[in-house]
């Protein structure tokens, strides 16, 4: 597979919303979460861990608890893209942060290492979604249930997370068009 240099990935970018069942290698998963903590971060504290999930089981007890804690239009939306909150992705890299109350810039950070796992899984041929629906999962009775089963440190909290796969025909979308009417320069 050629891979696709920074701005052509970065063009070429959109959320993909169907996935097939096919996982990225390990080999690939491994490059993505290497760009992902080579993410630059405010006084380089680097208040994020990198949780590549997997398991097939444990995604969709996620995503039920996520199902269950939608208020109705979330439920809306989510019903008319097919009633899947993570779209049938097989990967989903979960990003805790050390506890935004401590360290005002975790969110600014966590923004910045999800679009370093976007853009890399992008330039590897694989599709992805920045995900702040996670925070569905994390909100109810099961929420430290599954801090603990992913090994979140005790002072962190959910952050973000990034689904990972391959778009299937419903996925494949053209990344969105540029306005220019939003950039200015001043001199």
């Amino acid at each position: 597979m050629k891979i696709k240099n920074t701005i052509d990935a970065i063009k070429a970018r959109y959320s993909c919303r169907a996935f097939t069942c096919e996982t990225p290698s390990d080999a690939d998963l491994q490059t993505i979460a290497e760009a992902a903590l080579a993410a630059p971060s405010a006084m380089n504290v680097q208040p994020w861990r990198v949780i590549i999930v997997k398991n097939p089981k444990l995604l969709a007890e996620l995503e039920a608890e996520a199902f269950k804690n939608l208020d109705d239009g979330a439920r809306e939306r989510i019903m008319s893209r097919g009633g899947r909150i993570y779209y049938n992705a097989p990967c989903q890299i979960i990003i805790p942060i050390a506890d935004p109350a401590s360290n005002k810039w975790a969110n600014i950070d966590c923004g910045i290492i999800a679009q370093n796992i976007s853009l890399a899984a992008e330039s590897l041929g694989i599709n992805s979604l920045i995900c702040g629906m996670i925070n569905f999962s994390f909100m109810g009775e099961k929420g430290e249930y599954f801090k603990e089963k992913l090994g979140f440190p005790a002072d962190y909290a959910l952050g973000l997370s990034v689904l990972l796969g391959y778009a299937d025909e419903a996925g494949i979308k053209e990344p969105h068009e540029l306005d220019l009417s939003k950039l200015s320069v001043v001199e």
